[in-house]
């Protein structure tokens, strides 16, 4: 028998009732009164609208749509949320004026932050991790900008370098950020981003970093701190010797799933650690093998176009309509057979280091731990992914460079809240910034109006993540 079932419908009849995102918003004033950053930030703004208030709003927005500075203007004068802050309505350039101050102070701004974190968490541990990254400006203005190597893949465009110090594994907490122009390199922006954390390190404490900072000058600068460090090296032509001699049956064996295998060099002042992977060997083998054919198929191109007397494709030739050019090409294929060539190319772009690769440190270790500790790397790899693409710090508009500093800055906190949250409460601590920023945002009030003129506050929409989270923190005023 079939029975006819009809859905039920419910009233929906306009009311005045108001719902606002609040997960965020309890979470930043509970760090921010946690770390004092009242008595950090109050001192640099003392007329006009309240300084802290402006900064939980644009920390808070930051955890929730973030779209730009004009829109956090719209989110924030709204009036629920103005009440929830206590401001008064505000025109949207005072929150530009608000990063120009942040960026005006930022030394002394970081200094007291670092001074804050350290007073308050007595971290048993103080290694840490040094990295650096770059990040698009869009606009001709800022003096930061300037054209490099591009991470973000767009050489197209003026960028800044943001260098992040992180306490390593298993604190995983940033501590620091510098802000330099686009071209400097990483080898030159080391000095600013480490001299910004040490006097905070404990001694003997160590530092880990890659190859593209990895410096005489630089590692002086650990060295008479008397700290450690742990870097990567370039492989040159005086280890040919050690990877011509290198035996991975008398070698140790470091990571049997990926065949990796390792000698330690110890010197007089350092210690090398150098290792073999049959697994990195096959993969960078293969992708000199399609280098090998795509050079083959571009001179066959090349080759083709001569015989038949016509004019160069366009992608091997200058694409610049100010610049003129006569083209006089030849190639060796007709003296060379397809064998012969890939030959050829193989001789030019295999070295004999495939699968070998190189640590360096002044600090004694086994090649297992020094292996695992420089892996341990990449923990601030997802920083910079959290802050570039969940607390989204870009885009970054034509603005002064105090602004930019400011916005980088803003970023910075949150992100150090976010990561204060992971280390604070153990069952989130390897939750990702997207779905602890997106839980926070679940968390709403609704605000009910009643006859009366009461107003009546609802919390809906808790989960595990943010009833965690809020449940040791403030109310509502």
């Amino acid at each position: 028998m079939n029975i006819n079932t009809k859905q039920r419908a419910f009233p929906t009849i306009p009311n005045k009732n108001i719902c606002v995102p609040i997960g965020s918003i309890l979470a930043v004033q509970s760090y921010y009164e946690k770390l004092h950053f009242c008595d950090i930030f109050g001192k640099h703004k003392s007329k006009g609208l309240d300084l802290n208030r402006l900064l939980v709003g644009l920390m808070s927005y930051k955890l929730t749509d973030n779209f730009s500075i004009k829109e956090a203007g719209k989110w924030l004068n709204q009036e629920e949320i103005l009440d929830i802050l206590n401001l008064e309505r505000f025109h949207e350039r005072v929150l530009y004026r608000t990063l120009e101050i942040l960026g005006r102070n930022k030394e002394e701004i970081l200094s007291d932050i670092l001074n804050s974190l350290f007073s308050i968490y007595d971290f048993e541990e103080t290694d840490i991790n040094l990295d650096w990254t770059s990040i698009v400006l869009h606009g001709t203005k800022s003096k930061l900008g300037k054209y490099g190597y591009s991470r973000d893949h767009r050489p197209d465009k003026l960028q800044i370098t943001v260098g992040v110090s992180e306490l390593k594994k298993s604190i995983n907490i940033p501590v620091g950020i510098t802000v330099n122009r686009g071209n400097v390199l990483d080898l030159q922006h080391f000095p600013d981003t480490y001299n910004q954390v040490k006097s905070k390190l404990k001694e003997g404490s160590l530092i880990v970093f890659d190859k593209g900072a990895n410096t005489a000058d630089n590692i002086k600068l650990i060295q008479e701190d008397e700290m450690k460090y742990l870097t990567s090296m370039k492989l040159n032509t005086s280890d040919e010797k050690i990877i011509e001699n290198f035996d991975p049956k008398t070698a140790e064996l470091v990571d049997s799933e990926k065949s990796i295998y390792g000698i330690k060099i110890v010197k007089p002042s350092t210690i090398k650690y150098f290792y073999y992977s049959e697994s990195l060997q096959k993969k960078q083998m293969e992708s000199k093998a399609r280098t090998v054919l795509k050079k083959l198929q571009e001179a066959k191109e090349i080759q083709e176009v001569i015989i038949k007397n016509k004019k160069l494709p366009k992608k091997f030739r200058v694409n610049n309509e100010l610049i003129e050019i006569d083209y006089s090409f030849r190639t060796k294929l007709e003296e060379l057979s397809d064998e012969e060539a890939i030959e050829l190319l193989k001789s030019s772009i295999i070295y004999g280091r495939e699968g070998f690769f190189c640590l360096k440190s002044n600090k004694d270790l086994t090649l297992e731990k020094a292996l695992e500790t420089y892996r341990e790397k990449d923990s601030i790899e997802k920083i910079f992914n959290s802050l570039k693409n969940e607390i989204q710090i870009k885009p970054l508009r034509v603005w002064s460079d105090d602004s930019i500093y400011g916005a980088i800055l803003l970023g910075f906190i949150a992100q150090l809240f976010i990561s204060l949250m992971r280390y604070d409460f153990e069952e989130i601590k390897h939750r990702s910034t997207k779905f602890i920023k997106k839980s926070l945002m679940n968390l709403t009030l609704t605000i009910k109006f009643l006859k009366n003129g009461v107003k009546k506050y609802i919390f809906a929409n808790f989960d595990n993540i943010n009833s965690l989270i809020v449940s040791k923190m403030g109310t509502i005023p």
